[in-house]
């Protein structure tokens, strides 16, 4: 667990970039699954009680944000394997 704080703190910016980008896309997919969860056929009195959740929105944001931060992180890590 030190050796990945220990990476983690001298990782350069472009390595930061990638891994947030990455838990971006976690979080992407985590929202695509609530999305298909919510989906799911249920009555409109119970969804009514319980609000509503944009995830489509979150899903879309988050898939753009971190495939943003993805793209420009590319060239750097991959220019350093």
């Amino acid at each position: 667990m030190t050796d990945f704080l220990t990476q983690l703190a001298f990782a350069s910016d472009a390595v930061l970039l990638a891994s947030t980008g990455g838990l971006f896309w976690v979080l992407a997919g985590f929202c695509a699954f609530m999305e298909r969860r919510r989906s799911k056929a249920r009555s409109v009195d119970r969804l009514e009680r319980v609000g509503f959740m944009p995830w489509t929105t979150l899903f879309v944001l988050c898939a753009i944000i971190g495939g943003g931060m993805l793209a420009m992180s590319l060239p750097v890590v991959l220019g350093n394997l």
